[in-house]
């Protein structure tokens, strides 16, 4: 059942990722005017590389329970629920609570606990 919570965590890791992805390009970014462009193309750049990185923990998270060694099973999911556990909170104080993206982060977080 662990492995099963852990690949739950996996797929909402990515579900929250390209969520936030889709909603960076598609309502933050239009409405934004920021000078220099290419200031704006680096903010553009620093959140999609998140949204990457995101993906990366999730496919980690997914294959987390096939990992050989029950060492690198470990670090994974402690790695990973501490930088998800992290978002959740930046997420939730930036936007006081009113954005669904903490608690889509904060589910992944007790997914990956519960699963390890």
């Amino acid at each position: 059942m662990r492995d099963v919570l852990l690949q739950f965590a996996g797929v909402a890791a990515i579900a929250a990722a390209l969520i936030h992805g889709v909603l960076g390009e598609t309502k933050i970014f239009p409405r934004l005017t920021i000078a220099p462009e290419r200031l704006r193309t680096l903010l553009r750049v620093v959140w999609q590389a998140s949204t990457v990185a995101w993906i990366g923990g999730g496919v980690l998270l997914f294959v987390a329970p096939s990992m050989a060694s029950d060492v690198a099973r470990h670090w994974t999911v402690v790695t990973l629920a501490v930088v998800f556990a992290l978002a959740a909170i930046g997420n939730a104080l930036a936007t006081r609570g009113r954005h669904f993206g903490w608690l889509m982060l904060t589910g992944v977080v007790m997914l990956a606990a519960a699963g390890y």
